[in-house]
């Protein structure tokens, strides 16, 4: 079963006028910046974090105007990290094509993304809601302080779980967070409700990164390489369970590799095994299955319809089951 079909089936409407709100807002007269967002728009993507956005809204009071300038922010910013991301990781893919990066180069790919920052400001100023610029401003500066904890982790090679997870918060896990409360608030939720959803959109950004991070240690069309992660001195953590796991004396030569940053494909594939036979994915699941039942709780405590309870399981079904 296709859990994002049907979601995105029962959003088909709002989908369709999201996107007439995200085209608007990236319309130029400088054919540069046209040329390159068309082509970073040209496959619409998951849309999971405007889903979010567009469903809580729906589930809470109703969408308005000021939700679609909210999903729009968020599709943005999130598009606009993408971007620098790739740039910094020196990443030539995206989505199963060539990165903006690599068709235009580095310094176009980060003016674009800058731009693409700026104009998911002003789009956030339209949700004419103080609370929704203040989350949007601080999710900045969460991205940011996420991006720079975790360069610090990969180049000063620190294996700790505790510091993986927080990278996951500032990253991943804010974009969630902040995508369910600007729906939450867009739809008229009171503030109870809306700290329930801060925490459920916590939970489904650390396990849409988790998930992500296992699609490392396969080989499967997942829009980047296998092993990708690892290449780039990132030490997720499937990884970081084994190391701590594994015999030490077989510990100890997997540090040697990660310390020489010597990541050959031989290399790559010794220490996707060495993560896959101490149990560092079956962790990852276990973890990813323990965040899920919590998430699930949170859903079936709200006073929501069946019909949107069931599409809220149907979204934590899709986290853990997605194929990419």
């Amino acid at each position: 079963m296709d859990q994002s079909q049907i979601i995105k089936d029962f959003l088909q409407e709002e989908l369709l006028l999201f996107d007439e709100y995200l085209h608007n807002s990236v319309k130029s007269d400088n054919p540069r910046i046209t040329e390159m967002v068309n082509y970073l728009f040209h496959s619409k993507g998951k849309r999971l974090r405007p889903i979010l956005v567009l469903m809580i809204a729906k589930a809470c009071g109703g969408i308005i105007p000021e939700t679609y300038h909210g999903a729009v922010t968020v599709e943005l910013l999130h598009s606009a990290t993408l971007i620098h991301d790739d740039v910094i990781d020196k990443s030539e893919k995206r989505r199963g094509r060539r990165s903006v990066n690599a068709v235009y180069d580095n310094t176009q790919a980060v003016l674009i993304g800058d731009y693409l920052l700026s104009t998911a400001l002003m789009e956030s100023v339209k949700t004419n809601d103080l609370n929704i610029v203040r989350i949007i401003s601080e999710l900045g500066q969460n991205l940011s302080e996420g991006e720079l904890d975790q360069f610090s982790l990969a180049s000063e090679i620190i294996i700790d779980e505790n510091a993986y997870f927080d990278v996951i918060e500032k990253k991943t896990a804010s974009l969630m967070r902040a995508s369910i409360l600007i729906g939450a608030i867009t739809g008229g939720a009171g503030s109870e409700m809306i700290s329930k959803f801060s925490r459920l959109g916590t939970i489904l950004g650390i396990c849409f990164q988790i998930r992500d991070d296992i699609f490392d240690y396969y080989n499967s069309d997942v829009g980047k390489p296998t092993g990708n992660d690892i290449r780039e001195g990132k030490i997720t953590l499937p990884l970081i369970y084994a190391l701590k796991n594994a015999p030490r004396d077989l510990s100890s030569e997997m540090l040697q590799i990660i310390e020489s940053r010597d990541y050959s494909d031989e290399n790559t594939s010794i220490l996707l095994a060495f993560a896959k036979k101490y149990h560092g994915v079956t962790y990852a699941r276990e973890k990813m299955d323990e965040y899920l039942a919590e998430a699930e709780t949170i859903i079936n405590d709200f006073m929501f319809n069946s019909e949107i309870k069931t599409l809220m399981n149907l979204f934590l079904s899709y986290l853990k089951e997605r194929s990419y």
